[in-house]
C-alpha cells in the first residue's frame, strides 16, 4: 500500500488547500462546502456559477478565494445596459498614430468575478463565451489571449428575482460547477451576528495572506492531471452522464463536456482527500454540482415542484458502483 500511495507527491498540494481554508476561516461562517468546491474548481481549471438570495456572501467568498491568489482580480458588475464591449475591450482611434489602438476590458485577467451575471442581457452573457471555452477573445477579427490561469467566477440572483435574465444554456454549460448557497442555520447566524458585534470595523481584505501564485496553480493542476482513474470508473462517468439523457423526468440531458467536468473534477476532489486515485465517492460527491445547470426538468415535473438535486441525486444512486 506505501508504494500505492506514492505514486503522486500531494504533499504540497494539501498543504496549500489547508492553508486557504485556514485563512478563509477567519472571515467566513460556515460556507465550507462551498469554499471546497471553489477549489476544486481551480485546482480542475474550470469556472463556477454560484446562486443564491442577496447577502448569502456569495461574492464575499468568490473576493475571499480570488485574495489567497496572487495573480490578477478583477470584478465586473452585471446590470442591464451592460454592453460586450464592456467586458472584452475595444478598439479606439488615436489620432496621433491615425491608426485605432485595443483598449483591454476587464476580462484581460486572472480570475474574473462577474457578479449578478443574469442581470445582463444575453448578448453580453454571449461575450463570455469564446473566453470561458477557449481563453481567448476575438475583436475585430483580431485574436487576443488571456491570462493564465484564468477563471470566471458568475454570482447570480435566483431567475425568480425581477430583473434577471435566464443564462443561455451553451453558456451554463461552460461552467465546471453550478453551486447553491443556502441561508445559514441559526448557530450559524448567530456567529455571524457575535462576530459583527465584537469586530467594530468592516472587514479588512488587504490582510488576507496570497497562499499561491501563478507559478502553483500550474503545478498544483499538473499533480490533478497525474491523478489515476481506473477505466471503469471512467465507464461509471459515462454511466451517469447517459442516464440523464434517457430519464423521463428530464427534458434536456447533459453533454459530453459533463462528463469531462465529472472526471476533472473528481481528480481534484480526490487530491484534496490526500489520495492519488479517484474512487467512486469522488465521482458522487461532484456529480450534483456539476449536473444541476446542464439538465432541465420536463414541464409537468417543474409543475409539480421536484428538486433538481432530488432528480440527479436518485439518478446517481440507481446506478450500480464497479467495484
Amino acid at each position: 500500500m506505501e508504494n500505492f500511495e506514492s505514486r503522486v507527491n500531494l504533499t504540497d498540494l494539501t498543504q496549500k488547500v489547508e492553508s486557504i481554508k485556514k485563512e478563509l476561516a477567519t472571515y467566513l461562517v460556515g460556507q465550507a462546502d462551498l469554499v471546497d468546491f471553489l477549489i476544486i474548481a481551480l485546482l480542475a481549471d474550470g469556472h463556477v456559477l454560484i446562486e443564491g438570495v442577496p447577502g448569502v456572501a456569495k461574492t464575499l467568498t468568490a473576493k475571499l478565494i480570488a485574495k489567497t491568489i496572487n495573480a490578477d482580480f478583477k470584478r465586473i458588475q452585471f446590470t442591464a445596459d451592460l454592453m460586450p464591449s464592456d467586458i472584452t475591450g475595444t478598439s479606439i482611434y488615436n489620432s496621433k498614430t491615425n491608426d485605432f489602438e485595443f483598449k483591454q476590458g476587464p476580462l484581460f485577467t486572472n480570475i474574473a468575478l462577474a457578479d449578478e451575471i443574469n442581470r445582463a442581457p444575453a448578448k453580453t452573457q454571449a461575450a463570455l463565451f469564446e473566453a470561458m471555452e477557449e481563453k481567448q477573445i476575438t475583436i475585430d477579427g483580431k485574436t487576443y489571449l488571456l491570462g493564465n490561469p484564468f477563471m470566471v467566477i458568475a454570482t447570480q440572483n435566483p431567475i425568480e428575482q425581477e430583473g434577471t435574465y435566464r443564462l443561455p444554456e451553451a453558456q451554463l454549460d461552460r461552467f465546471v460547477f453550478k453551486l447553491i448557497v443556502n441561508y445559514p442555520s441559526l448557530e450559524e447566524e448567530t456567529s455571524i451576528l457575535q462576530n459583527s458585534h465584537t469586530n467594530k470595523n468592516s472587514m479588512d481584505l488587504t490582510k488576507i495572506n496570497p497562499i499561491l501564485n501563478k507559478n502553483d496553480i500550474a503545478q498544483l493542476r499538473s499533480t490533478v492531471s497525474n491523478i489515476i482513474i481506473e477505466e471503469h470508473l471512467l465507464k461509471y462517468i459515462a454511466q451517469i452522464v447517459a442516464s440523464t439523457r434517457k430519464n423521463p423526468s428530464l427534458y434536456l440531458g447533459a453533454s459530453p463536456r459533463a462528463s469531462i467536468a465529472i472526471l476533472n473534477a473528481a481528480k481534484a476532489c480526490a487530491c484534496m482527500r490526500g489520495r492519488d486515485f479517484v474512487s467512486p465517492d469522488d465521482i458522487k460527491h461532484v456529480s450534483t454540482p456539476v449536473l444541476r445547470h446542464r439538465v432541465m426538468l420536463t414541464p409537468e415535473k417543474e409543475m409539480e415542484g421536484v428538486n433538481i438535486d432530488t432528480v440527479i441525486k436518485q439518478l446517481v444512486d440507481k446506478i450500480e458502483i464497479p467495484r
